[in-house]
């Protein structure tokens, strides 16, 4: 073999294995598609500061002692810093246990006016749907809130719950998945569908999804894909609040 070749091959290979890593995350990548503008994100990311408030559960965060880093928040703001270079990126998580929609609606408006983020990610559902809260009420709250948030200077992305074949099977989150697209859809606001990403990758096999209910390392794996996911559906917002502008322009 020349040296050439051997070189050659050495490219293909790593290039091979890069994308056999990525799969595991892009498999569901179809699903994550912004239908709205993100204007204040790109705002941000303009000035080279952007900060972003995560609300959630105990979905949002995963135990031990390296828990924090491997949590899709912190997945979120590395995989940002790398496709913004020159932004300093903040990712902020408020994300506690047990927590209803109506009780992150109360803490928000706080957290925007010391924080100002550019964007809150607001995952939520499952609280309201262990504790029996009406669907009609949780997407008024909902509803209620998008006003608020963006009168404060902030973009919103909702996330809905996530799947997991044990819980699905006793916990009925399907009306509060079905309420918040319904919220996104008729406020303009974009949806991280984590539920329909999710199915697909225990559909698949992509994932064990029974296995990451046990196994730190599994679940840190489905963390890593939500964040770069989520980071993918951020610029793609950015993307479509930059043809807006431009189309404006150009009337």
């Amino acid at each position: 073999m020349t040296r050439l070749a051997a070189i050659l091959l050495g490219i293909f290979t790593y290039v091979g294995a890069a994308y056999a890593i990525d799969d595991a995350c892009l498999i569901a990548a179809h699903l994550v598609q912004a239908d709205a503008s993100l204007p204040r994100v790109a705002a941000a990311i303009k000035n080279k500061a952007l900060t972003i408030v995560v609300a959630g559960t105990t979905s949002s965060t995963l135990p031990g002692p390296n828990g924090p880093a491997s949590a899709y928040p912190t997945r979120l703001e590395t995989a940002l810093q790398k496709k913004l270079p020159g932004v300093t990126v903040k990712i902020i998580s408020i994300a506690k246990p047990r927590q209803t929609a109506a009780d992150m609606a109360a803490a928000l408006p706080q957290v925007l006016r010391d924080e100002k983020p550019a964007l809150i990610v607001w995952q939520t559902g499952t609280a309201d749907a262990i504790q029996g809260v009406p669907p009609d009420a949780f997407q008024a709250t909902l509803e209620e809130a998008i006003g608020r948030i963006h009168d404060a200077g902030s973009d919103i992305i909702f996330m809905n719950p996530q799947y997991s074949p044990r819980t699905d099977a006793v916990v009925a989150t399907a009306p509060y998945a079905d309420a918040i697209r319904w919220v996104a859809v008729g406020n303009a606001v974009n949806l991280f569908d984590r539920q329909a990403v999710m199915r697909q990758w225990g559909e698949l096999g992509t994932f064990d999804l029974l296995a990451a209910t046990k196994s730190l390392d599994t679940a840190a794996k489905v963390h890593d894909c939500i964040g770069r996911l989520l980071a993918d559906l951020v610029l793609q917002g950015v993307a479509v609040a930059g043809d807006e502008a431009k189309d404006k322009t150009s009337q």
